[in-house]
C-alpha cells in the first residue's frame, strides 16, 4: 500500500506542475502585442530617447526624401523627420485614447448602475435616451461633440470619451443586472447587508470583472476615432505631430510620398491591434476561458 501511494504521488504532482505552466503560457501574439505597447509606452514617456533627428527642425534640402538610412521612415514636404515625428506624436495619441477611455468609461459606470439600479422612474429615460444614442455610429456621435467643442486635443478627448459612452454603459448595465439576480446577492439582502454594503462588495466588483479588458480595447478604439477625427481636420491640427494630424498633412503629397500616409496608418493599426488583442485576452481570462 505505501508502495504505491508513493509511486503515485509524484505522477500527480508532475500533472499538477504541467498543469499549472499550461495556466501560464501565454500566446505569442500576446507576447508581441505586450512588447509593442511597452514600445509606444516608452516613446510616449521619453521620446528623446528613441528618436533620431528632431521632431521640428526644418531641412527643406531633404524635403519629401524616401525612407533610407538616415531617414528610416523618410521625412514630409519641409523636410523633417518621419520617424521622429511618430515617436514624438506618441504621446498625445496615447494620452487622447487613455484619456477618452476614461472618460467613457467613467460616464458609462454612472449611467449603467444608474440604469441598472435606480428606481424604474429614473432608470426608463436614461435607458430610452441611450437606446436613441446606440443608433448613431460612434464616430457620428463623436463629430457631433467635436462640432460643440471645437478643435482641439482636449475637446478630441471628450468627444472620442463621450461618442463611446452610450454603448459601455449597457454592457455595465446588462452585467450589473446579472450580478443582481445572483444568488449571492439575494443571500447578502436576506441577511440583512445594507444595500451599500452589498453593492460594494458584491455587485460592482462582479459587474467590473468581466469588462476588465474592456479598458484596453477602448484605449485602442479611441486612438482610431481620435485620428480620424483629426485627419478630417476636426481634431488635433498640424504641425502638431499627432497621428491624425500626419495622416492629414500627409494626404497632399500622397502621389509624390506614400510614406507620409502608409507609417502614420500602420502606426495607429499596430497600436490598436495590440490593445485589441490584449484586451481580448484578458477578457478571456477574466471568463475563465483563457486559451
Amino acid at each position: 500500500m505505501t508502495d504505491v501511494t508513493t509511486d503515485i504521488r509524484p505522477a500527480a504532482g508532475r500533472a499538477g506542475l504541467v498543469s499549472r505552466l499550461a495556466i501560464v503560457r501565454v500566446p505569442v501574439s500576446i507576447v508581441l502585442s505586450a512588447l509593442a505597447v511597452l514600445f509606444f509606452v516608452i516613446a510616449a514617456a521619453a521620446p528623446s530617447v528613441l528618436s533620431t533627428h528632431s521632431a521640428f527642425d526644418t531641412d527643406l534640402l531633404s524635403s519629401l526624401t524616401p525612407p533610407a538610412a538616415d531617414h528610416w521612415l523618410g521625412t514630409d514636404d519641409i523636410g523633417r523627420d518621419l520617424y521622429s515625428r511618430i515617436i514624438w506624436g506618441t504621446r498625445g495619441s496615447l494620452l487622447i485614447g487613455v484619456g477618452a477611455m476614461a472618460v467613457a468609461f467613467a460616464g458609462a459606470t454612472v449611467l449603467g448602475f444608474t440604469a441598472a439600479l435606480a428606481p424604474k422612474w429614473v432608470a426608463q429615460p436614461i435607458n430610452r435616451i441611450l437606446e436613441i444614442l446606440l443608433a448613431f455610429p460612434t464616430l457620428l456621435l463623436a463629430l457631433l461633440f467635436v462640432a460643440l467643442l471645437g478643435p482641439s486635443a482636449t475637446s478630441l478627448l471628450i468627444s472620442v470619451g463621450l461618442g463611446t459612452t452610450p454603448g459601455y454603459a449597457r454592457l455595465i448595465r446588462a452585467q450589473t443586472l446579472k450580478v443582481k439576480q445572483s444568488g449571492y446577492v439575494e443571500a447578502a439582502r436576506a441577511l440583512g447587508h445594507p444595500w451599500q454594503i452589498v453593492f460594494i462588495q458584491h455587485i460592482a466588483p462582479n459587474a467590473f470583472r468581466p469588462l476588465v479588458g474592456l479598458v484596453a480595447l477602448g484605449i485602442g478604439q479611441s486612438v482610431v476615432w481620435a485620428s480620424g477625427l483629426s485627419f478630417l481636420g476636426l481634431g488635433v491640427a498640424p504641425p502638431s505631430p499627432e497621428w491624425g494630424a500626419l495622416l492629414e498633412a500627409g494626404k497632399a503629397s500622397i502621389t509624390v510620398a506614400w510614406w507620409l500616409e502608409i507609417f502614420p496608418g500602420l502606426a495607429i493599426v499596430l497600436v490598436a491591434l495590440s490593445f485589441t488583442q490584449i484586451g481580448q485576452y484578458i477578457q478571456d481570462l477574466a471568463e475563465g476561458n483563457a486559451r
